[in-house]
């Protein structure tokens, strides 16, 4: 007689997307810092963004009771949106737990932005984003670059001043805390711990 297996509880799913544009020629630019906290977010829970999905690259770590599917869309930043769909349809993952990092020209460098909803800011990625999933409400971390006079199109494509490179570890850590406490705590917290200057 087969005993009839316990239904499994279910999983607490996260989807943490970096924004940024595939390509070795973009790799140490400001717009590529999703990327670096992804990475970072893999590096801390022994867990690496290697495997090819939904037009991502795509790896999953644990945290606490929670899974964390994290991913680095390989369309360009413009196109962000064809993977963020593609990714919470293969994952499964409701809007409620999808959270998006991506560089902010509109707040000083290293400055920290948690927020659910809102416009695109002029981020093309998010506005692919926000048309392919059809709405505005999904949670982001804003990683400030800052605004120089001139094109923000060179700045967000340039790589980190010498002083900014200096402080880079620093702020890719600091956004890797605000998901890690998005997740285990909830965005309210995430808001409050991490809204104000460093």
């Amino acid at each position: 007689m087969f005993r009839r297996k316990a239904p499994q509880p279910a999983v607490d799913r996260w989807l943490v997307v970096g924004l940024g544009n595939p390509g070795r020629e973009y790799e140490r630019s400001r717009h590529n810092l999703g990327f670096l906290v992804v990475d970072e977010l893999a590096r801390r829970h022994a867990g690496r963004v290697a495997d090819r999905a939904a037009k991502s690259l795509t790896g999953r770590v644990r945290i606490s009771d929670c899974e964390l599917v994290l991913a680095k869309p390989q369309t360009m930043m413009n196109l962000s949106g064809q993977a963020v769909k593609a990714l919470r349809s293969k994952y499964d993952v409701p809007l409620e737990r999808t959270l998006i990092i991506h560089d902010e020209l509109d707040l000083p460098f290293g400055r920290l932005r948690v927020r659910n909803g809102g416009s695109s800011a002029g981020n093309h990625g998010l506005d692919s984003i926000i048309a392919s999933l059809g709405t505005k409400d999904f949670a982001r971390i804003r990683v400030g670059i800052g605004k120089p006079p001139g094109n923000g199109i060179d700045h967000v494509l340039s790589p980190f001043s010498s002083a900014e490179h200096d402080q880079l570890p620093d702020v890719v850590r600091r956004a890797a805390d605000a998901v890690e406490t998005a997740v285990q705590h909830g965005l309210e917290r995430a808001m409050t711990d991490f809204n104000r200057a460093p």
